[in-house]
């Protein structure tokens, strides 16, 4: 008589669920890359990773009040987020040179996004505060999000999965080598 085991009975057996494993979400999940209070400094991600080598902090680009770093778990291949240096929450708080080289470097992000992988659209923005989405909200970021036809589909919304099919390395050096010289 043939019966299903308990689930979980045997680990690793093959069922009928396809699993993507995900391990690298989990330091997300647990919170454990968001600083613990709203200074600057060290355990801000975003305070850190400009004083890395490009690679090391997969940095992009630098400019002269902003950067262009990689995100740590982005919804898509190519996701990155343009940062001020400054640590600053709010999107009201920047000078306008911050604003002027933030939308410069979106713009490049752009052009050497579609030179490297060839995206249909973007998603671009700023979630504004804990409340508005933001992972890290102490440090302001906006996201572009590279897009394909079809890269959206039942992971995300049942699963609570995104597949993303380069490592953060890889796609840094994919970039960097594409980004447009001024």
């Amino acid at each position: 008589m043939d019966h299903e085991p308990e689930p979980g009975a045997f680990a690793g057996v093959p069922d009928a669920w396809a699993r993507l494993y995900v391990p690298h979400r989990l330091a997300y999940l647990r919170g454990e890359s968001r600083p613990s209070t709203d200074e600057a400094g060290s355990e801000c991600p975003f305070c850190h990773a400009p004083s890395l080598s490009d690679v090391d902090g997969l940095i992009v680009a630098r400019g002269e009040t902003a950067y262009v770093v990689l995100n740590l778990y982005p919804y898509n291949a190519g996701h990155v987020l343009v940062c001020p240096y400054r640590h600053i929450a709010d999107y009201t708080e920047l000078t306008d040179a911050e604003v002027a080289e933030i939308g410069r470097l979106t713009k490049q992000a752009m052009v050497a996004l579609r030179a490297a992988a060839g995206p249909h659209g973007f998603n671009i923005g700023i979630n504004q505060g804990s409340v508005g989405g933001a992972g890290i909200a102490a440090h302001l970021h906006q996201h572009v999000v590279p897009r394909w036809g079809g890269d959206s589909n039942f992971l995300p919304v049942i699963g609570g999965t995104k597949t993303v099919a380069m490592l953060l390395e890889d796609t840094r050096d994919l970039v960097a080598a594409a980004w447009p010289s001024e």
